[in-house]
């Protein structure tokens, strides 16, 4: 499926060839995110992800954006707590073309200090533009509630102090110290050979620079009792998180909370959509999503709603969570949440971008691809014993952090209602 190959000081290359495609997809990784940040310097990392499209020895901005639009691609980058991409897809006889573009921008960018100041105020309105959105700020306020004081905790895109904060020093610094062979990967999946993005990448091997994998600070959380944030805004809805800490990358029982998480939020079928948006009309939007990092992760649940209605959609909720604590899951609805999760995992797999997008991460998450087939079995064999194991386990009120957008002042009695999750 995949062929993975160190080519020295660490840089790595791998492919998966899709032969029947006509496009490729390759992606430029570097094993740095947010989660890397010290306090001073939150939000640099999404910053130097804007800054190598401004320009290089070689290329102005337009003539980057230029190079790939003009072959009839697509370009673009992302920035996480774990890592920063910068990745392209075209037409698979173009992939020299975006090689040579996402190689340049990531090697040669000139950060220039004009260029660095007219980006500063382009990502200030960014962190201004979420704010305004009640439904990505109580994401945000969720975070920071979870994982107090610790990078996991604050914004990707920094705030407007650390972000003015910052200057070309800074960034030359953060390059030279996490841009380096030991944290780079360089992806593609689509019509190409293995063999040919070798040579491509020996062709440019040594204007990597040399180097290892930072490290990060480890996250810690002693709260013993839910933790509730209220954010007082005039707005029309109510926007409503529970988030609640789960285990790792690395921890077997991701298995059983992702089979979980399928049940009680994370379709259309699931037991949240179903009773409290089918049967009763209460919210537009009900979902939930796990995240799993390299030492925590989390399952939040997240809605939107009339804030008349919040009080039943809280009483609800936690009744559907009880319901997986208490109850075993049926057969049937056990197999139909084993089946969607497997079934995603396949179509996901369908795209260049996102099986590109899966190598980077799991090579970067583990050091190799786990095998597809024998994931798909590990998922198969989770147990309704097991979901409802992890649901007792991590569905629990010292695990629980609420956040909530509301144009109300206080909420009576919500601490009490989460606290009956023991």
């Amino acid at each position: 499926m995949y062929q993975l190959t160190q080519v020295g000081d660490g840089l790595r290359v791998a492919t998966a060839t899709m032969p029947y495609m006509a496009s490729v997809s390759l992606g430029i990784w570097v094993g740095v995110g947010g989660r890397y940040e010290p306090a001073p310097l939150s939000g640099i990392s999404h910053f130097i992800e804007h800054l190598l499209f401004k320009g290089t020895k070689r290329r102005n901005a337009r003539q980057i954006s230029e190079a790939v639009e003009g072959i009839g691609g697509y370009l673009n980058a992302f920035t996480s707590e774990d890592n920063t991409c910068f990745y392209a897809r075209a037409h698979a006889s173009k992939v020299d073309c975006l090689f040579d573009v996402l190689t340049d921008m990531f090697r040669n960018s000139v950060l220039d200090p004009a260029e660095i100041d007219k980006e500063r105020e382009v990502i200030k309105e960014e962190y201004t533009m979420y704010r305004d959105q009640p439904a990505q700020l109580v994401q945000e306020l969720l975070n920071e509630a979870t994982w107090p004081g610790h990078p996991l905790g604050r914004p990707l895109t920094g705030t407007p102090k650390t972000i003015d904060a910052l200057s070309r020093t800074d960034f030359l610094s953060y390059l030279e110290t996490h841009y380096v062979s030991g944290s780079t990967l360089i992806a593609a999946a689509g019509c190409i050979q293995h063999t040919d993005l070798l040579q491509l990448v020996q062709s440019k091997r040594k204007s990597f620079r040399k180097g290892p994998r930072a490290t990060f600070e480890p996250a810690h959380c002693s709260a013993t009792q839910p933790k509730i944030v209220l954010h007082s805004k005039d707005t029309e809805q109510t926007q409503l998180t529970l988030g609640f800490r789960t285990c790792s990358r690395h921890d077997p029982r991701r298995f059983a909370i992702r089979l979980l998480n399928a049940l009680l939020g994370e379709s259309m079928s699931s037991r949240l959509f179903q009773s409290i948006r089918e049967e009763r009309g209460l919210v537009y939007s009900i979902y939930s999503a796990t995240s799993f990092w390299e030492d925590v992760g989390d399952l939040v649940i997240s809605a939107g709603l009339d804030t008349e209605k919040l009080e039943e959609t809280i009483r609800l909720t936690t009744r559907e969570i009880e319901v997986l604590k208490n109850r075993p899951v049926g057969k049937s609805e056990w197999q139909r949440a084993r089946d969607y999760v497997i079934g995603q995992m396949d179509l996901t797999l369908e795209s260049t971008e996102n099986r590109m997008m899966a190598l980077g991460e799991q090579i970067l998450g583990y050091g190799t691809v786990p095998d597809t087939q024998a994931t798909k079995r590990r998922l198969a064999s989770v147990t309704p014993a097991e979901i409802r194991s992890v649901a007792r386990e991590f569905f629990s009120a010292d695990r629980l952090t609420c956040a909530l957008v509301t144009p109300r002042k206080r909420l009576n009695h919500l601490g009490r209602w989460l606290a009956t999750l023991t």
